[in-house]
């Protein structure tokens, strides 16, 4: 019965984290869709066309929805990573090493599978976390 309560609360945990993620994904998305203009300096400063925005926004956006559908989560967090790995191979290109955009990245990668992992039986049946007593 113990065991079950704390699955029950991990897995709103996991929900709680993997709600942070969609929101932050999917509010740049909206901006990348919807308001270009207002990243314009930044997505010229890595690199990209301004014109690249909307296709930026929808790769994100796609990466969300499937991140957030249960059947799909897992898929969505693979494309959610390489698309933060890039963003942070981006950075690193440009010298920007520690900037916060790499930092974002990596911690909205890392909050995709930790939420993943405490809402997904299958994530922790196939990455089981043991302590160094075992």
């Amino acid at each position: 019965m113990v065991e079950n309560a704390s699955l029950r609360k991990g897995a709103m945990l996991g929900w709680v984290l993997s709600a942070i993620v969609i929101l932050a994904l999917a509010a740049d998305a909206a901006v990348d869709l919807f308001a270009p203009a207002l990243v314009s300096a930044e997505i010229e400063a890595t690199g990209f066309l301004i014109d690249q925005a909307r296709l930026l926004g929808l790769i994100i956006l796609v990466c969300a929805i499937l991140y957030a559908i249960p059947g799909t989560a897992v898929l969505g967090a693979i494309l959610t990573t390489g698309f933060l790995g890039g963003a942070i191979c981006t950075h690193f290109r440009l010298g920007e090493v520690g900037s916060p955009p790499q930092l974002i990245s990596l911690f909205l990668g890392a909050l995709a599978w930790g939420g993943l992992y405490l809402r997904d039986q299958r994530i922790r049946a196939l990455l089981p976390i043991r302590s160094a007593i075992d």
